[in-house]
């Protein structure tokens, strides 16, 4: 990062790192310059964005101010009444993700949800990703500094979730498709000299110190670095950049980003003397009990299928407790509110299947992030884990597992012929045969989900999936794949 040089070529690096190895990486990201904002505003053909916008304004009923409130995805907004008016023809609007981890998690979902609703009301979304302000990290919600990430880390992040939210954003080709862009690309060719006339001149210090992010930090015994302080003058110089550049004139963020959105408004209030932007900001996407939704005792419930595999992506929301799943369906899916309503009186009734709500959630939740193909992945392996000779196994079933339950590679020499019990301790299911005896005779032990009678079974070349592959449970919760050498 180095620290802030007196000299009149002093770069913006007190606030993001050098301009040489911040460069190094923009050609993979984005185009630079003018051509940035040419080929932002050009992404897909403009007749695809006239196709877009008409089919979302039939799919749209209603104002989608209204939409959000209605699913309790607006927590406050600038000039509601305007930022309404203003919605009746299309408009851009942007939300910001910082690259501080190579995927963004459950807790970052609702702000790519209320991007699709207005997608879906026929206005482009913008996704604007900091590759500059990643750098430092946002101050909001934190009790201490963030640790500083390497520039290659940075960009690797930048470049991995920028593809997914576009593979997310863009699968729809019914809606505007998405505009992905990077703040490294106006920021890095910025002086800091630049920085201070263009922004700095502009905020009023007494308004930064009564930020809640501000606030909170200040009153802390870790204080507030300059750096972290400067964080809502970055950001709100992006809103001012993609207003004044790319005709974007709403940003939404969570709720403990309100400071820093009212600190673009007033930046373009006071240097361009407009009112025709807005913020909005919905709310944390907490459970019942007030904890935050989206992570697990193995940590964050990410949405990059490399991080995280469909299967428990899904089997995180199968998991969601009755108190907390009618108010997701809400606000984590596309279904119509009537829909969601029908599945509140049936959980109230006797003729009530049990986890129907919690699996409509995780099936509707899993489309929309990983796609049909990822949904039916998750579904498949699910069924494959089910216990029961009534589940049927296929090669199929048993490949959508590989990343899901341990797995060894054994030559054919040591599975086919050799006892059930000796096979459950060479891959280390059980300790001792012994042990592995009584879960037999307990009923505790299945080949291919059929149940194994009895302790002196060998396992059989017909018991080979497609001649490779077999399931091994113990227990309920235990299961091991063997893939089989020739």
């Amino acid at each position: 990062m180095g620290e802030i040089c007196c000299n009149v070529g002093c770069n913006v690096s007190a606030f993001v790192p050098s301009r040489t190895t911040l460069l190094s990486h923009r050609k993979r990201i984005h185009a630079s310059g003018e051509q940035l904002k040419r080929k932002a505003l050009t992404t897909r053909t403009f007749y695809r964005l006239q196709s877009a916008v008409a089919t979302a304004d039939k799919e749209c009923t209603g104002n989608v101010l209204n939409i959000l409130r209605e699913r309790g995805l607006l927590d406050a907004c600038t000039s509601e009444g305007s930022l309404s008016e203003a919605t009746q023809k299309p408009v851009r609007v942007y939300c910001g993700f910082d690259p501080t981890a190579d995927s963004l998690h459950l807790g970052n979902l609702l702000g790519i949800v209320v991007l699709s609703w207005f997608q879906r009301c026929g206005h482009t979304p913008v996704v604007l990703l900091g590759g500059a302000t990643g750098s430092i990290g946002d101050p909001s919600g934190k009790s201490v500094e963030r640790p500083l990430l390497e520039t290659k880390i940075i960009q690797s992040n930048t470049l991995k979730i920028g593809q997914n939210l576009e593979e997310v954003l863009g699968r729809e080709s019914k809606y505007p498709p998405p505009l992905v862009m990077n703040n490294l690309d106006w920021f890095a060719d910025m002086s800091f000299l630049d920085f201070l006339r263009n922004v700095g001149r502009y905020a009023r210090v007494g308004t930064m110190i009564t930020r809640d992010s501000v606030k909170t930090r200040l009153d802390s015994e870790s204080g507030m670095s300059f750096t972290e302080f400067s964080y809502q003058l970055l950001q709100g110089y992006d809103f001012m950049h993609l207003f004044q550049n790319h005709e974007v004139t709403v940003q939404i963020g969570g709720s403990d980003q309100w400071g820093n959105i009212v600190a673009g408004s007033d930046l373009i209030r006071r240097t361009v003397a407009k009112d025709s932007v807005f913020g909005l900001t919905f709310p944390l996407l907490l459970k019942a009990d007030g904890k935050k939704f989206g992570k697990s005792e193995d940590g964050a419930i990410w949405l990059s299928s490399e991080r995280l595999s469909p299967f428990k992506f899904y089997q995180y929301l199968l998991n969601t407790k009755d108190e907390d799943v009618l108010r997701l369906m809400k606000m984590l899916t596309f279904l119509p509110l009537n829909e969601i309503e029908t599945y509140s009186k049936l959980m109230n009734s006797k003729n009530y299947v049990q986890n129907s709500a919690q699996v409509r959630l995780a099936e509707e939740v899993t489309r929309f992030v990983h796609g049909e193909v990822g949904l039916q992945k998750a579904i498949t392996a699910t069924k494959g884990l089910l216990p029961g000779s009534d589940t049927e196994l296929d090669i199929d079933v048993l490949e959508s597992l590989i990343d899901v339950v341990p797995t060894a590679i054994c030559a054919r020499t040591d599975i086919i012929g050799i006892p059930i019990v000796d096979v459950a301790v060479k891959v280390g299911l059980r300790k001792s045969k012994a042990e592995v005896r009584r879960m037999i005779d307990g009923g505790g032990v299945r080949i291919n989900n059929k149940k194994v009678l009895d302790v002196s079974t060998c396992i059989s070349p017909e018991e080979l999936i497609a001649g490779r592959m077999l399931l091994i449970s113990m227990g309920k919760k235990n299961k091991f794949l063997i893939q089989v050498q020739s």
